[in-house]
């Protein structure tokens, strides 16, 4: 039974009904519209911790969805996924593919500078502060783009930058 059809709370169930709604309005091609049902399967189960079964419903969506701008936030997840798993030597493969897709997508811009700043942090409590500072200098890098993009959305970002002098105009 595909995950679409076990949802369990109102949200997801009217998510679902809209889903399945604009999938049969919309001039899509078969594998369009499979792609997208494995895309929303794949979302639900990322949202519920099912991450296995998530990455396989998306790495499904992935071999049937043939749009950039669509494979971009494919990939985005899958890199969500493996970030969540520590996994970020993977989780940055990921989003920089779903940027070479898509380079206006500034969550992934700001998640990978998530994982170099992480990594400059961890550098540092171990003394290692030539590698702290590249992380440091590579995470300012990706979150200039980020907050270029979407001037709004990354507040806290835009105060680290200009703390450490790191913003530029």
């Amino acid at each position: 039974m595909p995950r679409s059809q076990r949802n369990d709370n109102f949200i997801d169930k009217t998510f679902t009904v809209l889903a399945d709604i604009v999938l049969k309005i919309l001039p899509a091609s078969k594998e369009e519209k499979e792609a997208f049902s494995y895309y929303r399967d794949g979302m639900s189960a990322q949202t519920e911790g099912e991450y296995a079964e998530a990455l396989e419903n998306y790495y499904e969506a992935l071999r049937l969805e043939e749009d950039p701008y669509d494979r971009s936030y494919i990939l985005y997840n899958i890199g969500l996924i493996y970030a969540s798993n520590g996994k970020y030597v993977k989780a940055l493969e990921y989003y920089h593919q779903a940027l070479e897709l898509n380079p206006k997508l500034p969550q992934a811009l700001n998640n990978i500078a998530v994982i170099y700043h992480y990594q400059g942090v961890k550098a540092s409590k171990k003394n290692n502060f030539e590698t702290a500072k590249i992380m440091f200098d590579k995470a300012a890098e990706y979150w200039k783009q980020a907050v270029q993009l979407a001037p709004n959305n990354y507040i806290e970002a835009q105060n680290w930058l200009k703390t450490t002098g790191r913003l530029t105009t």
